[in-house]
C-alpha cells in the first residue's frame, strides 16, 4: 500500500521592495515585449534609485507586465509619465550594456510603421539575443568620432575582370577614411569572401551574421557599438547595427532575394538602409551588377547617383537549335578556351532530368495524381514529384510510346553530355549541398547553378550560359531582374583574354548589355513597361495571406473601407486566390502617393483583429514576389 504524501501549502511570494524612486528623471519609457500585436505602444515605469545610474537608452530591463515578468528596452528617461495613475516599477537591469541607440530605435519604429507591424517583431531581427557571459566580461567604452564630408546616395556598378569582393574591399577602404563602415551582404558565403578580401588589404572587420555562435555574434555587436572606428560586415539583419561613428552603409548585391527578411514583417535591406541614411545622414552605396527595379527608378528620378565604367567584353551568342545542350558552332570556341584554362558553364537548374516528355508527340509526362515526372539519374525510372510513384515501364498516355525526352536538363545531365563532348578534361560540379567557392586555374569543365559559381584566380578563359532564354522565362515580376544580375555577374568572372558565350538568340538585348557593360537600356525599357501597367515600383503593393474561411469576409471589409474612404479610392484588389494548406491570398495595389494611408488602414485592421482575439493574417508590404 502506497504511503500518502503530506499536503504542501502553496506559498505566496511577495515582490522584493524596490526602494525609493530615482531623484532625477524617475520615469523610464520602454518598448516592451508583450507578445500581443495591439499592445505595441510605449509604457512608462518607475526607476528605483538603486539602479538609476544603470538606466539609459538601449538598456535591457526586466519589468512586471500583467501577471508575469517580461523584457523591455529603455527608449528614454523623462520627468513625468504620459498618463495619470499608479505606475509599476522596473524589477531589475538585465544588461548594463546598451544594445540600441536613440537613432536605431527610431529606425526600428519607422520600419514597423512602414511594414504595418509591431515594433518588437523588428527588434527580434535587429538586436541579437543577450548572452550573460558576454555581458559579464565586456567593458564598454563610448568614443564616437565625427563624420566627415556630406552624405551621398549612389549605386556603384561592379566591373568585369576583377573579383567582386575585391572591388568591395577597395570601396570599403575609400569610405573608411571618413569613419566607420557597415557592409551588408546577401549570404554567409559573400560575407566570408568579403572578410578575406578586407583582411588581405590590412584591415580587420567585425563579422555579424545569424549563422555565428550566439556569444560571438553578441560580442561583435557590442564591439561595433563601442569601438571608435570599425568595419562591420554582416547579412541582412546587420543593417540595423548601431555602429559607432558610422559614416557609410554599403549594400552588396542589393537586388538579391536574400536581402528580404523571411519572418514577419518581411522588411528588406534596401528600404531599411534608405531610412537609416536619411535619419542618420550617412553615405549610402548600393552595389551589384544590375540594380533592382526600385533602385533603377530612383536613379531615373535622380535620387541616386549612378556610377558605371563602360567596358568592352568579348561576347558571342549562339541560337539554340533542336533542343541540344550546345549549338554546333559553339564547340570550337569552347575547345579553344579549354587550352587556356577552366571554362565555367551556368546551368539553369540542379538535378538530372526535371521534365520528362514523350520523344514522339512531345506531351509532358504526368502521373495520375497530376504531378510531373522527373528522372533522378542516368538509367533511373521516371518518378512523380508529388506522390513519389515510380514508373518502371513508362508509356505516354497520349500515343502509348515509351521513348523519353528530357526537356529540362539538370546540371547532372549537362555534366554527362559535356564530359562526352569534351573528353579528357576533369568535371567540377558546384550546386546544391556541394558548393565550391574557389578552384585552381587549370583546364577543366566547371558546372554551376546560379549563385554557386566558384572563384578562380585571374578568371575563367570562357563563361558559357546554357539555355539562356529559360532564365528570362519565369512568371514572376522579378524574372528579368534576376536574369540580368546573373548574366552580368557570371560574365564578370572571365579573364582579360576570356570570352562570354551565350546560348541565346543574338537579338536578345542582354547580349549588347554585356558587350558594352551597360544595362541602362534594359532598365529603361522595363521601367516604361511597369509604368504603363501601374505595377511596382510605380505603385505600392500589399499581399495578405489568411485562413481560407475568413478570406471572403476580409475581402468584403476591404471593399467597404474603399467605399468609406478609409482606403484610397483607386486601390486595386485582386483575389482572394486559394493557395496551399487551406489559405487564401489577397493582393492590393495603390499609387505610391497614397501608400501610407493603405498601410495604416491595414495596420489598424490587424490591431482590431488582435483586440477581438481573431486570427491575424500575414501582411507583406512590397514583397520580393507577388
Amino acid at each position: 500500500m502506497a504511503t500518502p504524501r503530506l499536503f504542501k501549502l502553496k506559498s505566496e511570494v511577495a515582490s522584493a521592495p524596490s526602494g525609493p524612486k530615482a531623484l532625477v528623471l524617475p520615469i523610464a519609457r520602454l518598448r516592451v515585449d508583450t507578445g500581443v500585436f495591439h499592445l505595441d505602444q510605449l509604457y512608462d515605469y518607475v526607476i528605483p534609485e538603486r539602479i538609476s545610474d544603470q538606466i539609459q537608452t538601449g538598456v535591457r530591463v526586466q519589468i512586471p507586465f500583467g501577471n508575469r515578468e517580461i523584457e523591455g528596452i529603455v527608449v528614454e528617461r523623462v520627468a513625468q509619465p504620459e498618463r495619470a495613475g499608479e505606475l509599476k516599477t522596473i524589477t531589475k537591469v538585465l544588461s548594463a550594456h546598451p544594445v540600441a541607440t536613440t537613432e536605431s530605435l527610431n529606425v526600428i519604429d519607422l520600419v514597423a510603421e512602414k511594414y504595418a507591424s509591431n515594433p518588437w517583431d523588428v527588434i527580434r531581427s535587429a538586436i541579437p539575443p543577450r548572452v550573460a557571459s558576454v555581458d559579464k566580461n565586456f567593458s564598454s567604452v563610448s568614443n564616437e568620432i565625427g563624420k566627415k564630408g556630406s552624405p551621398k546616395l549612389s549605386f556603384e556598378n561592379l566591373q568585369p575582370f576583377v573579383e567582386s569582393h575585391q572591388q568591395i574591399a577597395t570601396l570599403v577602404q575609400k569610405h573608411f577614411e571618413q569613419g566607420s563602415v557597415l557592409v551588408v551582404a546577401p549570404d554567409e558565403a559573400d560575407v566570408d569572401l568579403m572578410c578575406e578580401a578586407i583582411f588581405s588589404s590590412g584591415l580587420t572587420p567585425l563579422k555579424i551574421t545569424a549563422a555565428m555562435a550566439r556569444d560571438e555574434r553578441y560580442s561583435n555587436y557590442l564591439l561595433a557599438m563601442n569601438q571608435s572606428k570599425s568595419i562591420v560586415i554582416g547579412t541582412r539583419s546587420s543593417v540595423f547595427v548601431p555602429v559607432n561613428g558610422l559614416a557609410s552603409i554599403i549594400v552588396f548585391k542589393e537586388s538579391s532575394l536574400d536581402h528580404y527578411e523571411v519572418r514577419s514583417p518581411g522588411w528588406n535591406t534596401r528600404d531599411v538602409a534608405f531610412l537609416r541614411a536619411q535619419l542618420e545622414k550617412v553615405n549610402l552605396v548600393f552595389t551589384g551588377f544590375s540594380p533592382s527595379i526600385e533602385v533603377s527608378l530612383k536613379i531615373e528620378n535622380r535620387e541616386l547617383e549612378y556610377s558605371n565604367t563602360r567596358e568592352n567584353v568579348p561576347v558571342k551568342a549562339f541560337t539554340p537549335s533542336d533542343g541540344s545542350l550546345l549549338p554546333g558552332r559553339i564547340f570550337s570556341e569552347i575547345r579553344s578556351a579549354l587550352k587556356e584554362g577552366p571554362v565555367l558553364f551556368i546551368a539553369p537548374r540542379k538535378g538530372y532530368g526535371n521534365a520528362v516528355l514523350c520523344a514522339h508527340c512531345r506531351n509532358i509526362a504526368q502521373c495520375s495524381c497530376g504531378g510531373r515526372l522527373t528522372v533522378a539519374s542516368r538509367g533511373a525510372n521516371p518518378t512523380c514529384v508529388h506522390c513519389g510513384s515510380i514508373f518502371q515501364q513508362w508509356k505516354c498516355t497520349f500515343c502509348q510510346r515509351d521513348k523519353q525526352y528530357l526537356a529540362a536538363r539538370g546540371i547532372d545531365r549537362a555534366a554527362e553530355e559535356l564530359s562526352r563532348a569534351f573528353p579528357g578534361y576533369p568535371v567540377i560540379l558546384s550546386a546544391g549541398d556541394v558548393i565550391k567557392r574557389r578552384i585552381d586555374n587549370k583546364p577543366a569543365l566547371v558546372l554551376a547553378t546560379p549563385g554557386s559559381q566558384p572563384q578562380v584566380v585571374q578568371g575563367y578563359s570562357a563563361v558559357v550560359i546554357l539555355d539562356g532564354t529559360r532564365f528570362f522565362a519565369h512568371t514572376d515580376l522579378r524574372t528579368a531582374e534576376r536574369a540580368r544580375e546573373l548574366f552580368l555577374e557570371s560574365s564578370s568572372l572571365i579573364s582579360k583574354k576570356g570570352s562570354v558565350l551565350l546560348v541565346i538568340d543574338d537579338s536578345h538585348p542582354i547580349v549588347a548589355s554585356i558587350a558594352r557593360w551597360n544595362i541602362a537600356p534594359m532598365l529603361k525599357r522595363e521601367l516604361a513597361e511597369r509604368e504603363e501597367l501601374a505595377l511596382p515600383p510605380y505603385s505600392t503593393s500589399a499581399v495578405l495571406v489568411m485562413d481560407q474561411l475568413s478570406a471572403t469576409q476580409i475581402h468584403s471589409g476591404l471593399k467597404k473601407a474603399i467605399d468609406q474612404g478609409r482606403l484610397p479610392e483607386l486601390t486595386r484588389i485582386f483575389g482572394p486566390a486559394i493557395i496551399a494548406k487551406g489559405q487564401a491570398k489577397i493582393v492590393l495595389h495603390v499609387e505610391n502617393a497614397h501608400a501610407q494611408l493603405m498601410i495604416s488602414t491595414l495596420h489598424e485592421l490587424q490591431r482590431k483583429r488582435s483586440i477581438a482575439k481573431k486570427d491575424l493574417f500575414t501582411i507583406r508590404i512590397n514583397p520580393y514576389s507577388l
